[in-house]
């Protein structure tokens, strides 16, 4: 019986790398997953516990939350594709794009949390 293995259109492609570096990219994905986790709790819990903040700030700070989270998942799944292809075909690493994103998201929830206590 042949083993298949998803997606096909990374393992269809090069060679078997070094174990190690194929559970290090799995182990990344993971950890973006946990962190989407925990900003959809957050935007979560800034709306539940209803701090003394103003209403349209603190609901916005939440959606940019739980809308990351969301589909911070996604993007992560799409970085380990393109690592695990670049790790299979011998090609350099493809630049770590979702960092970037992340650490825009917590800026602009920071600003309209500070905005949220300014004009309460």
């Amino acid at each position: 019986m042949t083993r298949t293995r998803f997606p096909r259109s990374v393992f269809r492609v090069g060679t078997e790398p070094d174990a190690r570096f194929t559970l290090a990219n799995e182990r990344t994905f993971l950890a973006w997953t946990r962190t989407a986790l925990a900003l959809i709790a957050g935007g979560v819990a800034l709306e539940a516990l209803g701090l003394d903040l103003q209403v349209g700030f603190r609901l916005a700070a939440s959606l940019v939350l739980v809308v990351a989270g969301l589909a911070l998942p996604i993007w992560a799944w799409v970085e380990w594709m393109r690592t695990e292809r670049a790790l299979r075909t011998g090609r350099p690493l493809p630049g770590a794009h979702t960092s970037v994103v992340l650490a825009i998201v917590v800026v602009v929830v920071g600003i309209l949390v500070l905005l949220g206590i300014v004009w309460r």
